[in-house]
């Protein structure tokens, strides 16, 4: 039996020895796929598996984690329906679903239907296999969930993500041009069925993940310039680095909380899978918690990211500043990733929960 945790450490290994040369080369993610393909990590199914191994990827090269991340949630998420569909071995899928963004229109003709219209934010959609894409019919106003091959005649990659991090997602636009369409998930219900609405929150769930993975590749890269290139200051009084009282100091304090926010992260996952697995026998009162545990997620873990990757720069000294190490890019795929969405609104409705008892309400990012 494959050992998938030992295979993610192997593939970490890999990204982790060039990472920097690639974020400045900004070039499509198709050989990280390509990678995450030829090991099988694009195979795993255990949701257990799955969440240490978005982690270890994701410390590693947050690209790659986030690519591997919505891998994940697309074909999970397409199982939240009732419909029968296909997954076949390694196949990379991405998803053209941002919520906000409603100008994808489906036209009924015979037994399917036509697509047309300009998407954005389709994160690894350029590069994928499989599209899990949502739609709005032009005669009843129902949106639509379903799948697309990613070559499919009609559609256009964009190609215009230009942000200052997560530069090799491949997040870019998606233009459909009559597109055809035929294999149907189903139907986004106007009044929210409790289990379809899991797939919010399971986009919610990577992002934390891929927070404390990030929070987890800075401590690990810092700490290896800290043990091997920082100079102690002159008036320290000790010889190595790794001896400063405030740099020791301020490594415990980074670790603590990066392991208390793992934690948590974990235990969100742990309570969507059960969420998950209820099926239709998900109450709304137990959807409700676990859309406070992963808002808690949330809000920890991006205080989290973000600090620690901005406070590894003074355990590293100046020179750990030069270009050629690439520290930096925890902090711009930090800083890009935790504007996904609001955290004070994920915050509010923790604050509201533990206040009034009111559950998180149902949208396309709760």
């Amino acid at each position: 039996m494959t050992n998938w945790l030992d295979v993610a450490h192997e593939v970490a290994a890999t990204l982790r020895s060039d990472a920097a040369d690639r974020d400045r080369a900004n070039q499509p993610p198709a050989k990280e796929v390509e990678l995450l393909r030829q090991s099988g990590l694009l195979n795993v199914t255990d949701w257990t598996e799955q969440q240490r191994i978005g982690r270890v990827i994701g410390a590693a090269d947050a690209n790659a984690g986030h690519l591997l991340g919505y891998h994940y949630l697309q074909i999970w998420r397409s199982g939240l329906f009732d419909a029968q569909f296909t997954v076949h071995p390694d196949q990379f899928w991405a998803g053209v679903s941002n919520p906000l963004d409603a100008a994808l229109e489906l036209t009924p003709h015979g037994s399917g239907y036509t697509l047309n219209g300009r998407k954005t934010f389709a994160t690894g959609a350029a590069v994928a296999d499989r599209l899990v894409v949502s739609a709005t019919r032009t005669d009843n106003g129902e949106k639509l969930t379903f799948l697309l091959d990613g070559k499919a005649d009609g559609i256009t990659y964009l190609d215009d993500w230009d942000n200052i991090g997560q530069r090799l997602t491949a997040s870019g636009g998606v233009n459909f041009e009559n597109v055809q369409v035929s294999e149907v998930l189903g139907v986004q219900p106007a009044n929210e069925d409790p289990r379809l609405s899991l797939a919010a929150l399971g986009f919610q769930l990577v992002l934390a993940q891929l927070y404390v993975a990030i929070a987890e590749g800075a401590l690990a890269e810092a700490a290896d310039y800290t043990r091997t290139k920082t100079r102690p200051w002159f008036v320290s009084g000790v010889e190595a680095a790794t001896e400063d009282p405030y740099i020791v100091v301020a490594y415990g304090e980074m670790v603590s909380q990066t392991r208390a926010a793992g934690l948590l992260a974990d235990e969100a996952a742990r309570r969507l899978h059960e969420a998950s697995e209820l099926g239709r026998h998900l109450t709304p009162a137990k959807r409700g918690e676990v859309a406070v545990t992963i808002s808690e997620a949330k809000v920890v873990s991006t205080k989290l990211v973000n600090e620690v990757t901005s406070r590894i720069f003074e355990q590293v000294g100046a020179r750990g500043t030069a270009a050629k190490y690439g520290v930096d890019r925890f902090w711009r795929n930090a800083r890009t990733l935790t504007l996904h969405d609001p955290v004070v609104y994920k915050a509010r409705e923790v604050g509201e929960n533990f206040l009034t008892g009111a559950r998180p309400a149902h949208t396309g990012y709760s």
